[in-house]
């Protein structure tokens, strides 16, 4: 069956990574980058969703869900470092050109890979993936921000705030209109996985490495427009985190890209995946139109 999902580990760079894998093997490829402070748990009911039409991949990065966590002695957690590792793990996979949806930190990760090979993204879905100084909610990111200047004991203890499960819960349920659809089964993993030991030490690496995302977005600006790709953007209208400005900012760079805005928060498919998953099938149906070159 093409929807069934695998659910597979390798080693890349020597590291242990897990990625979950669904659809024909010679579907169009569509890469799923998740976000903090979750994993590729994100997107188990959006993957069976796509997999009778693309080979979909997922997955986990390093400190996250169900790949390696190796200490700060031995990964330097930063976000080029994140993207190594995907791209090795799409190099493995003989991926060489696909669309890729990207959320939160997954984002930056998409982004970079974006900039060092263009031509291999062959459309862009956003979800709460920000490329644009607009739509940070300052409520969140003003302790990150601090602290990442500052890394001093009083800011880290405001950023260590965002590893509790008040704050974590806050991210799957803050602007959802009905709390009851969101399953605790996202947040109560997402507090497992990231409460491994000194997971919490290197997720700080993480924020205090967050700048070089903002600084790497008008080489990404410029890329949109020298390269026209095609952007989706699926966004929680009352995301907390990443508010809609940022999405609507593509379209500065990409006039053509498409922009809906869903009421709920930050990690919409918790809510929304039907929605979601009828949007970029319509998406990828019209942009995708021609053969995708061989992997």
């Amino acid at each position: 069956m093409s929807g069934a999902v695998h659910h597979r580990n390798t080693t890349v760079d020597g590291l242990d990574v897990f990625y979950r894998e669904a659809g024909p093997p010679d579907a169009p490829p569509l890469v799923l980058l998740h976000g903090f402070p979750t994993s590729s748990h994100m997107f188990r009911n959006l993957i069976p969703a796509l997999a009778d039409d693309y080979h979909v991949v997922a997955p986990d990065h390093i400190g996250f869900g169900y790949s390696a966590v190796p200490s700060l002695g031995d990964f330097p957690y930063t976000f080029d470092a994140l993207t190594d590792v995907t791209m090795g793990l799409l190099n493995q996979l003989d991926i060489r050109r696909y669309a890729v949806y990207m959320q939160d930190y997954g984002a930056p990760i998409a982004l970079r890979l974006l900039l060092r090979r263009p031509e291999s993204i062959s459309a862009i879905v956003t979800q709460s993936g920000n490329a644009y100084r607009e739509g940070f909610v300052e409520k969140f990111w003003k302790p990150l921000f601090g602290y990442a200047k500052d890394p001093g004991p009083e800011n880290e203890a405001a950023a260590r705030l965002a590893f509790t499960e008040q704050e974590v819960r806050a991210q799957y349920e803050t602007g959802v209109p009905d709390v009851s659809l969101v399953s605790p089964d996202a947040w109560h993993h997402a507090m497992e996985v990231l409460g491994r030991p000194g997971n919490h030490d290197n997720q700080l690496q993480l924020f205090r490495d967050y700048q070089t995302n903002l600084d790497l977005y008008p080489r990404a600006q410029e890329c949109f427009r020298q390269t026209r790709v095609p952007l989706l953007a699926v966004w929680g209208a009352n995301d907390p985190i990443f508010g809609p400005e940022g999405a609507r900012a593509f379209q500065r760079d990409l006039p053509d890209a498409e922009i809906h805005l869903l009421d709920t928060g930050h990690f919409a498919l918790e809510t929304h995946v039907d929605e979601i998953a009828g949007h970029i099938r319509e998406f990828l149906g019209r942009t995708q139109r021609q053969p995708m070159p061989a992997r």
